[in-house]
C-alpha cells in the first residue's frame, strides 16, 4: 500500500472504506453545527428527472414509470373483498446513480486494476456491484461547506469548457473569501457552469471548465473530505493533456479517498456571498453501488 500524503489512504489502515470521511470527527461536526446562525437553508441539488443530462454511451437515461396506479390498486383489492378504495401509487426507476446530483462511491474509479487502499478492482468488483468501497460504506457528513466562487475568474458568467482550475485560481478565490480550508472540509467550487443543467443538456455535455490534478492534489493535501462543483465530472474536460481520461477521479477516489459531489446547483449561495456553512450530505445506503444521488444541504 503507497502512502499518498498526510491525508492519503496509508492513514486510515488496511481495513479502511470510508477515506477522508474519517476527518469528519464529532468535534468536526459540533463545529460545523455552529456555522449555522439563522437556520436558513440552502438545496444544492437539481431535480432529477427524464430531462437530466447524461454521458452517452456510459450513462444510460433516466426512466420512471408507474408499476402500480391507484385504478389497478382499487381494482385489485375490491376482487378480495376491500371496500374502502384504497388506491396507490408506485413507480419503477431505472437509472444510473450517476445522473442528477450525486456523490461518487470510492469504487467509482480505479488507477489501473487498483481501487482506494490498494484494493484490485477485479477483486472487488462482480456481477451485482462492489464488495468493498460501495457507496453504503459512506458515512452521513455532516461538515463544515466552504465555497470557492470561481466564475468571474474570465470576466464572463461562467468559465469555459477545457478551462482548468488551477492552485492558484483556488487560493485566490479563498483569499478572496477570506477562507483557509481545513481538515474535514466539503469544498465546493463553482465554476458557473450549472446554468446548463437541464436547460440546455447539448451545451452542458460538450465539455466544462474544472479542476486539475495539481488542483485536486492542492485539496486532499489540506485534507478536504469531499469536493464538489457545478458540473459533470468536477474536472477540467476535455483535459488539456488528450491523452488522459478522469485523471481527477484517479487521485481522489483512488488515491487520496476523497469523495466527488458532481452537478451541484450553487447560484443561490454565491448570490447571497454565502462561503462558509454547515453542509448536511447523506448518502442512501446501496449495497454494492457506485455512486448514489444526494441532495446536499447548507445551513447557515
Amino acid at each position: 500500500m503507497h502512502n499518498h500524503g498526510k491525508w492519503g489512504c496509508a492513514c486510515w489502515g488496511a481495513d479502511d472504506q470510508i477515506g477522508a470521511a474519517n476527518l469528519i470527527t464529532p468535534e468536526k461536526r459540533l463545529a460545523a453545527l455552529r456555522c449555522a446562525a439563522t437556520g436558513k437553508l440552502y438545496d444544492l441539488a437539481h431535480t432529477t428527472g427524464a430531462d437530466a443530462p447524461y454521458m452517452q454511451p456510459n450513462q444510460p437515461p433516466f426512466l420512471l414509470m408507474m408499476w402500480s396506479t391507484w385504478r389497478d390498486a382499487i381494482r385489485r383489492r375490491r376482487a378480495i373483498g376491500m371496500t374502502n378504495d384504497a388506491g396507490s401509487n408506485v413507480e419503477r426507476v431505472e437509472m444510473t446513480m450517476h445522473v442528477g446530483t450525486h456523490i461518487d462511491a470510492l469504487g467509482h474509479v480505479s488507477k489501473g486494476d487498483t481501487l482506494y487502499n490498494g484494493l484490485a478492482a477485479a477483486d472487488t468488483l462482480g456481477d451485482w456491484g462492489l464488495n468493498r468501497l460501495g457507496i453504503e460504506q459512506a458515512p452521513p457528513m455532516i461538515t463544515r461547506g466552504v465555497l470557492l466562487d470561481v466564475a468571474g475568474l474570465d470576466g464572463g458568467e461562467h468559465l469555459l469548457p477545457g478551462r482548468a482550475v488551477t492552485p492558484q485560481d483556488l487560493q485566490a478565490a479563498a483569499d478572496k473569501a477570506g477562507i483557509t480550508i481545513e481538515p474535514g472540509d466539503i469544498v465546493l467550487i463553482r465554476t458557473g457552469w450549472g446554468r446548463y443543467f437541464g436547460t440546455d443538456n447539448a451545451r452542458y455535455l460538450e465539455g466544462e471548465p474544472g479542476i486539475d490534478v495539481p488542483a485536486a492534489r492542492w485539496l486532499t493535501a489540506q485534507g478536504a473530505a469531499a469536493i464538489g462543483s457545478d458540473n459533470m465530472a468536477v474536472e477540467v474536460l476535455p483535459n488539456p493533456d488528450h491523452t488522459q481520461a478522469l485523471p481527477v477521479h484517479q487521485h481522489a477516489l483512488a488515491e487520496a479517498g476523497v469523495y466527488l459531489i458532481e452537478n451541484l446547483a450553487l447560484d443561490e449561495l454565491a448570490r447571497d456571498g454565502v462561503t462558509v456553512f454547515c453542509l448536511m450530505v447523506i448518502a442512501p445506503k446501496i449495497r454494492g453501488a457506485t455512486g448514489a444521488p444526494v441532495r446536499p444541504v447548507a445551513m447557515v
